[in-house]
């Protein structure tokens, strides 16, 4: 059974054993991706975390009041980690009273003193006060206010430039944009990560869910359908004008298909989950949830299972030479370029 499968894990600054599929709360943003009462998403979390999926990412909506009431109800000695964000996209002075009070807003929203993980996202690189931003969030966490620092959607360049700039440790994550059919994290930031010690947080992995078996041998869905979640929406644009065609990407599952029945019917979404986890720069992926609506937690355990040979991956590669993948660094940018 999937349930006595391991999981996977990997350190995080202070942390130890974080697992290396984590669940994102983004889909708590909106009705437009379903919804469910807030006491059944709550029991959804608690399930989550007794299996083993202790890890939580993201702000949008309710998601950071819901797991702070999620994690007060716990008993002390459950270990959970909640990973929130601090995202500027207007011009700010970020001095020292302004980056403060937006922890503390973070903090008072998650319930707690010490936040997790700070994952911050600065959208114009042309204003270098992110650096003095990041100064200040690093006293936050020599003063116990936060447990690590993360970054989110930064580029090659400007992760350099931060761990460079702020020393060895402070900066712990870095959360982009990696999948089969994006693979910008190999153009730069894989040395980046090795060149500081930094772990990759993982979105997109399963591409909005197209990235899954219930999409064989489909036809092209309309971008304008109501059955469309946003984030499918989205994907859909990327697999068709940034990679290559529905035809190409139903060449790209019936290979997964054929790569999941020789490792003993795993699905496609675990195949492709697994190609990620495989580069060792990769912390963790996060999977989004439809807490209360739909639960993968059984599959997803599957993942951890088994490897990906080389045969597997020679058979990936050759439907991705076939796509614009190489090209994407390019045509979209370095990660988090699609943002900007």
């Amino acid at each position: 059974m999937a349930t006595d499968i391991a999981l996977e894990t990997f350190v995080l600054g202070p942390f130890r054993n974080v697992p290396r599929i984590w669940t994102g709360l983004w889909q708590l943003s909106g009705a437009a991706w379903g919804s469910a009462p807030a006491p059944k998403i709550r029991a959804e979390m608690a399930k989550y975390a007794v299996q083993g999926y202790t890890a939580f990412a993201d702000h949008y909506g309710s998601s950071e009041v819901l797991f702070g009431q999620f994690r007060q109800a716990l008993p002390a000695e459950h270990f959970t980690l909640g990973a929130t964000k601090w995202c500027v996209f207007i011009t700010v002075d970020p001095t020292p009273s302004v980056v403060r009070a937006a922890v503390q807003e973070r903090a008072m929203r998650l319930q707690t003193q010490k936040i997790d993980l700070l994952q911050f996202h600065w959208q114009d690189y042309n204003d270098k006060n992110y650096l003095k931003a990041l100064e200040t969030l690093g006293e936050l966490r020599d003063e116990g206010a936060i447990s690590a620092i993360g970054l989110c959607n930064f580029d090659s360049i400007r992760t350099d430039e931060i761990c460079t700039e702020l020393g060895p440790g402070v900066i712990s994550t870095n959360q982009v944009q990696f999948s089969i059919l994006d693979t910008r994290p190999l153009h730069g930031m894989n040395h980046v990560c090795a060149k500081h010690g930094l772990k990759l947080l993982t979105y997109g992995t399963l591409c909005g869910g197209f990235l899954s078996d219930q999409w064989l041998n489909q036809p092209e869905p309309d971008s304008y359908s109501s059955n469309l979640t946003p984030s499918q929406r989205k994907y859909l644009d990327m697999i068709l004008k940034a990679w290559g065609d529905w035809d190409l990407f139903q060449s790209l599952l019936r290979v997964l298909r054929a790569i999941g029945n020789r490792h003993d019917g795993l699905t496609i979404a675990n195949i492709a989950t697994r190609w990620v986890l495989d580069h060792p720069f990769v912390g963790a992926v996060i999977i989004g949830a439809r807490l209360g609506i739909a639960d993968h937690t059984n599959d997803n355990r599957k993942v951890f299972g088994f490897r990906l040979t080389d045969a597997d991956h020679a058979d990936i590669q050759a439907v991705s030479d076939r796509s614009k993948t190489s090209l994407m660094i390019t045509t979209v940018g370095d990660c988090g370029g699609e943002y900007r």
